[in-house]
């Protein structure tokens, strides 16, 4: 596996990995979808080879915050370490004092591994 900067944008590459997560919201409206990975902050993948396995998508100023606004694994290349790679590189790239995870969705064991690689932070 290896973990890249995401720079030339697929949809047919980047609505499967959508669609396999079942994140109707987004590949409902793929224009949307392009803008928002024209507009973010950074965008790694994982590939095996040619194909995609995955990918985690920061939005934000650089500098203060820098939001997770997804990762995405596709399902038949889940809990691998696949995702906690994807964290890891874009900690890599700006600090993980910095970076704030939002977890959606129903409480699964990938999530409580997506916890693992960043410290809790109380209000």
């Amino acid at each position: 596996m290896i973990i890249k900067k995401y720079n030339n944008y697929s949809e047919e590459e980047i609505l499967g990995l959508y669609t396999d997560a079942g994140w109707v919201a987004y590949t409902q409206d793929p224009e949307t979808l392009r803008k928002g990975y024209e507009n973010s902050l950074l965008i790694l993948a994982a590939y095996d080879g040619e194909e995609l396995l995955g990918i985690i998508r920061a939005v934000g100023d650089g500098e203060t915050v820098i939001f997770i606004q997804d990762i995405l694994v596709y399902k038949r290349y889940q809990r691998q370490g696949i995702g906690t790679a994807l964290l890891k590189a874009c900690n890599g790239q700006y600090g993980k004092d910095y970076c704030l995870l939002q977890i959606r969705g129903p409480q699964t064991s990938s999530g409580v591994r997506l916890l693992r690689v960043y410290e809790r932070v109380e209000e």
